[in-house]
């Protein structure tokens, strides 16, 4: 049923209403806006009044403003008081017949502060002149020693270089930052701090054995024998290519000369499977073996010759897995002793993080390797958690390092651990701007903001990574906490959101970031997963150029590292080029807005 349209004299009655909502909420949050820079002052007003005035249903009073050709304050986000001071003003003209004075606000004013916000946090754009959102690049580790690709990902368009502390150390960092300086335009430099990472434990080590087999046509055929090298302890080029090495050692040092060019080389393989290996070639590399068996080659096996015997060589292990299906018992361990892969429940796994073990509680969710598995705990001891597996697809092979997310337990950590306050100093002095993780409170911002006043490192910028629920529903407090800094940004880290509140509400979460954000003119990176198939594997899906698109609503838009990130960045910079001349933020319907609470004790 469409919504009845009020009349002029109840949509000035409506919208007065609102305005004197908003200066109440202004009043009431003095101490909160004196709080913060002088710069963010008006900023900080704003967000006050846009969280304010969605705590309204505002949906009929836009139908009705539509009605009348009005502004359905659908884009008031960046400027809400003299936005709806100026629809008051027009109502009143439009009821009276009475000529507008003029508007109250200075309506461009919010959009000149975000994007002056943007500029200072972000730099400039290095790419084309028609493309105003950033985009941010993580370092792969390879960049610490290829200062050429650094080259090659800044001449694509690369405007901030994102290094992760989780990964590499203080020299990988500091090559990598010496290759990014080098880049024309002073490209900016942002650092992630690890946080408080709650991941999987290790599993038992497994075999050392590499499967080898050959390929097959469709009906079975062998199409060639594959090709395996047995190398030596030379290190010396092969002239033609291999499917395998096998690292192996000869009985004697000069044993392998004596093999020749068609010997059968005999092997009881790891499953105990006799195998013939045919000498192809032999060279200074080693030898080069044929066969159209699958073969699993073991540490330790022996290989026997006509006038020569060698052991096979130290190989890589396989990695092990637990492979848990609904339905399953799985045991999260305190203990982070390595656990035995099992393919049948009940399974056992340790877990990172001690506080899980006491914050915890029966009947909270659980939700493994980016939600892959999903479940329920039953019991908590000190040293245990049991879960109920309920989802895990037609089974899910759980590997160590992988991670846990507990969307309905409240964990009592800091965002900034032991290992990222030791890293701080290193951050503080080669970074432009530093990216907050697991941040939950205004508590977790306060506590960055001191130690880098310690460190004196007032002119690095500060970026807020929202990942979990809590993070979200506590963001307007955390904006106001973190304008008490200069340079402010908020990343979406839509990969771990998703995981935490259920993909279906992500979209309308991500929605509801990008409003806050521009109500506190703070700058917004769109983060996880953008042209992610692209950069594996060098071909996009057409679903990702889409959200790759969408990203042109933010301020930046980040990329993951992969082997084809160079063009991943190009058709990056083409898509958001192009998007320019079509997307800037949005026009929404206002619902009220349940997530974000002024009022609430954080």
């Amino acid at each position: 049923m469409a919504e009845r349209v009020m009349s002029l004299d109840e949509l000035n009655s409506a919208l007065r209403d609102l305005h004197a909502d908003l200066l109440r909420a202004e009043v009431a949050s003095a101490g909160l806006i004196d709080a913060v820079q002088t710069q963010h002052r008006e900023s900080a007003r704003n967000l006050i009044h846009y969280v304010a005035a969605r705590q309204h249903d505002l949906r009929p009073l836009q139908a009705s403003l539509a009605a009348y050709g009005l502004s359905s304050l659908g884009r008031m986000e960046s400027i809400v008081r003299p936005w709806i001071e100026t629809v008051i003003e027009t109502v009143d003209a439009l009821a009276t017949g009475r000529p507008r004075h003029g508007i109250w606000g200075d309506l461009d004013g919010g959009t000149r502060l975000l994007l002056r916000n943007r500029d200072d946090v972000l730099g400039a754009v290095h790419g084309h002149d028609d493309r105003i959102t950033h985009i941010m690049v993580t370092m792969p580790s390879e960049a610490a020693d290829d200062p050429g690709l650094v080259q090659r990902m800044g001449a694509a368009g690369m405007d901030v270089a994102r290094i992760n502390c989780a990964h590499d150390g203080p020299a990988e960092w500091a090559r990598m930052i010496a290759a990014v300086r080098a880049l024309p335009g002073g490209v900016r430099v942002a650092m992630d701090l690890g946080g408080p990472k709650v991941r999987t434990g290790p599993l038992e080590q497994g075999p050392k054995v590499v499967k080898v087999r050959p390929q097959r046509n469709d009906r079975g055929e062998v199409e060639r024998p594959v090709r395996v090298l047995l190398a030596g302890l030379v290190d010396a080029p092969l002239a033609e290519p291999v499917e395998a090495v096998i690292p192996v050692t000869w009985a004697e040092p000069a044993a392998a000369r004596g093999v020749r060019v068609g010997d059968e080389l005999r092997l009881t393989d790891a499953r105990g499977r006799a195998r013939e290996l045919r000498v192809l070639t032999v060279s200074d590399a080693g030898v080069v073996v044929g066969f159209d068996r699958t073969t699993y080659f073991e540490t330790g096996l022996q290989i026997e010759g006509p006038d020569a015997a060698a052991t096979v060589g130290d190989l890589p292990e396989v990695r092990q897995h637990l492979f848990v299906r609904a339905g399953d018992e799985l045991r999260l361990q305190r203990s982070l002793e390595p656990q035995p892969a099992t393919q049948v429940g009940p399974h056992r796994i340790g877990c990172t993080l001690e506080e899980v073990f006491t914050d915890a509680r029966p009947g909270e969710r659980i939700l493994f390797d980016d939600g892959k598995i999903a479940g329920t705990i039953r019991e908590v001891t000190p040293d245990e958690l049991v879960v109920d597996v309920e989802r895990a697809g037609a089974g899910i092979k759980l590997r160590a390092e992988k991670g846990i997310n507990l969307p309905d337990t409240t964990l009592r950590i800091p965002a900034l651990t032991a290992s990222d306050r030791a890293n701080l100093p290193f951050v503080a002095a080669h970074a432009d701007l530093v990216n907050l993780s697991f941040v939950q409170s205004p508590a977790d911002v306060a506590d960055l903001i001191a130690e880098l006043e310690a460190l004196d490192a007032t002119g690095i910028g500060i970026t807020l990574k929202i990942e979990t629920g809590p993070a979200f529903e506590a963001l307007p407090q955390m904006l106001l906490e973190a304008m008490r800094w200069g340079d402010v940004g908020v990343m979406i880290a839509r990969g771990d959101l998703a995981v935490e509140l259920g993909f279906e509400r992500l979209a309308e979460v991500q929605e509801e970031i990008l409003w806050l954000c521009e109500a506190a003119h703070v700058p917004v990176i769109w983060a996880t997963q953008v042209l992610d198939t692209l950069a594996r594997t060098g071909l996009p899906s057409r679903s990702e150029v889409t959200d790759a698109a969408m990203g042109r609503r933010a301020e930046a838009v980040m990329l993951n590292k992969g082997p084809f990130i160079v063009e991943a960045i190009e058709a990056l910079e083409s898509i958001l080029d192009r998007m320019g001349g079509h997307v800037e933020k949005k026009r929404s319907l206002l619902r009220p807005l349940a997530s974000f609470d002024l009022k609430a004790d954080r």
